[in-house]
Parts: structure tokens; sequence; C-alpha cells
């Protein structure tokens, strides 16, 4: 793969998953039992935007940059905001950032001491920068391996509950989705009750509606789905938008999206698009 995450950090599409990362995570602390976390394609798990590859896309400006400094009325983009700040101090303005964490650094900062996280990350530069920069952390473990491969041999997970991020690069565009609809088979017949969450690209929307089309045509309960456009999505040579889908989706989840979506659409939409959508795709 020829991936690099450092090139697109901080953008709109992290700004939408991380948000929803951080209140499915937040849902699974209400209860007192641990929980495991389990990502897919951790990437380096944190980013430090002066760097030459995040200057020379400056993706992070038309991302999180305009929420910085911002007050919300959304519970969860005020959580993400914060824990923005925090890993930017001291010296943070409220205008200007430094360090943009991946979806591992964010989730560690929700980790009790009794969770834990599983990571894998098959690129070997960027898997040694997770185990460096977890290698304190015991809660935290590191996994150099395909992240679809793993899930059979690493769910169900001793806690027996928790959340999958199935977040990849989508280099490999349509055949990605077969992918993921395969390996999330696998994963939900050795762990029906876990939530798994899966980002997915909007370049075209016939791409997404064949996806969509699987969890339906597999009859897969308590599937949400939540999608943003800052572009129509009519072109397949950028990237539109993004989704998420959501199995097992949390008690009244679909509420906060509806909160949290319209603000970050007034806030990152480029274009003229169409509302943000949340749906059921599956209920129970």
């Amino acid at each position: 793969m020829n991936y690099r995450h450092a090139f697109h950090a901080g953008n709109f599409a992290d700004v939408f998953k991380h948000t929803i990362l951080i209140g499915l995570l937040q849902s699974l602390r209400e209860k007192p039992a641990p929980f495991c976390y389990l990502d897919t394609h951790a990437g380096a798990g944190r980013y430090d935007l002066r760097s030459s590859e995040a200057a020379k896309t400056q993706e992070a400006q038309a991302g999180v940059a305009r929420l910085l400094g911002t007050t919300t009325s959304s519970p969860l983009l005020h959580a993400y905001l914060d824990l923005i700040a925090a890993l930017n101090l001291p010296g943070h303005s409220g205008e200007a950032i430094a360090i943009y964490p991946g979806s591992p650094l964010i989730a560690s900062h929700l980790l009790r001491a009794s969770d834990r996280a599983v990571l894998c990350e098959l690129q070997p530069d960027e898997a040694a920068a997770l185990k460096s920069l977890f290698a304190g952390d015991a809660r935290v473990g590191v996994h150099q391996r395909d992240g679809y491969a793993a899930l059979p041999a690493l769910l169900p997970p001793k806690e027996r509950r928790g959340l999958v991020l199935i977040d990849p690069p989508f280099e490999a565009q349509d055949a990605e989705f077969r992918a993921i609809e395969s390996a999330l088979q696998a994963a939900r017949a050795r762990w029906p009750t876990g939530i798994y969450a899966i980002w997915y690209p909007i370049k075209l929307r016939e791409q997404t509606r064949a996806f969509h089309r699987w969890f339906v045509r597999n009859d897969v309960r308590k599937t949400l789905v939540a999608e943003l456009l800052v572009h129509p999505d009519d072109s397949p040579l950028r990237l539109n938008g993004c989704g998420m889908v959501i199995v097992n989706a949390p008690w009244k989840f679909d509420r906060e999206l509806a909160a949290l979506l319209p603000l970050l659409q007034r806030a990152l939409t480029v274009t003229g698009s169409a509302d943000p959508r949340i749906d059921w795709l599956v209920r129970e």
C-alpha cells in the first residue's frame, strides 16, 4: 500500500470519524464493566501537522482548523475539541494546533484502567510508530498484521463488550467494500454483540448503495448509517464526503448524531451538497 494518512490528518473526514468514535467510546464507558477497542487499520496514531506531508496538502485547514476556538451545543463536538486542545498544550492558542491524534490515540484517552485496546497495522513504519507511542501503556497492544485477517483470531475479546473500528485506506475502491463485507461476516459470526463502526469514502453514490444493500440483504440488525457530504457526490476524482455504518449502534445514538452532523456540515461544507444523512439500514 502507498497510502499515508500523514497527508490527510485532520481533514473533514477525520473530524467526522473521530467525533463519532468519541461518542461510541463514551457509550461504552456508561457501564462499569471493562471493554475492548479493536482498530483494524490503526495507522501511526499521532500526526504532526507541521510535517512536510501535512504541509503539502493542508487538508487540516479545511477540517479541524475550521472548528478551533468555536463553541458548540453538541456534546460530542465539545468533547472532540477539548481532546484536541489537551493534546496540544502547552502553547495551544485555540487558533492553531501542531498535533493531530489518530483513532488509537483518541481511544487511549477514553480507555479506563480496566479497558483495553488492540491495534492492528500492517505497514512496518506505522506499526513501529504505534509501538513507540504506546510503549508505556499496558492497556494497549500493537500487532503488525493485516486487520481483516486478524479479526477471527482476536474475537470475541475476553471483555465480551467493546468496539471494532474498520477504517481502511480504500486504495482498492470497490474491492475494499467487498473485503469489509467478508471480514465483517466472519467477525460477527464469532462476536455478534460487538459494536462495529465502518468508515467509508463517498465518491460515486452507486458504490455506497451496493455496500448498504449488503447489510439489508444479510439482515444485520441495529445498523445505523451516518453520512456527511462536503461536495456533491458526482465525481470519482475527489473525496466528496464520507460515511460510517454502525452495527449494534448504542441506544439513542442516532439522536446524538442528529445534534452533531448539521454543525459539521455548516462548518466543513465547501460547495453546495445534500443534508447529512442519519438513517437505519436495518432496525432491530
